[in-house]
């Protein structure tokens, strides 16, 4: 009961000299920011309205602020050849589907091949696997 108590005390006194000093240097950051503030000359209601016109005359000239003219591919707009990939990209996975006979490795419909899924179930009832060492 004695080494609890000790370490009881030591847990106490060590937590509490951290805090303190956490506290010690918020409060030294908290001086240092009062006594470093920059005083602000008041300004009237005219002055400040004329410095408000002058930032938004000096934001209409900025760069960012002109209107992008809208992209284009090849002299057409961007969202007119994004339509138009996708719509030929969905009608060669419609073709792709109709294929030739000749380019067909297995009858539609037929259960040949029906899915990699029972290919592999069939290959493991065909070909029983063993040990090696037996």
């Amino acid at each position: 009961m004695e080494n609890l108590a000790w370490g009881l005390q030591m847990t106490v006194l060590g937590m509490g000299l951290v805090f303190a000093l956490l506290a010690l240097l918020w409060a030294l950051l908290m001086l240092v920011l009062y006594l470093d503030k920059e005083p602000k000359p008041p300004m009237s209601a005219h002055e400040s309205h004329a410095e408000a016109e002058r930032i938004a005359a000096v934001a209409d000239d900025a760069i960012g602020a002109q209107v992008p003219e809208p992209p284009t591919v090849n002299g057409m707009p961007a969202d007119l050849v994004a339509a138009i990939l996708v719509a030929t990209m969905k009608h060669k996975l419609t073709l792709r589907r109709q294929a030739a006979p000749i380019m067909r490795t297995y009858w539609p419909g037929s259960q040949l091949f029906a899915s990699r899924w029972v290919a592999a179930g069939r290959a493991r009832q065909n070909y029983t696997w063993q040990p090696r060492g037996r």
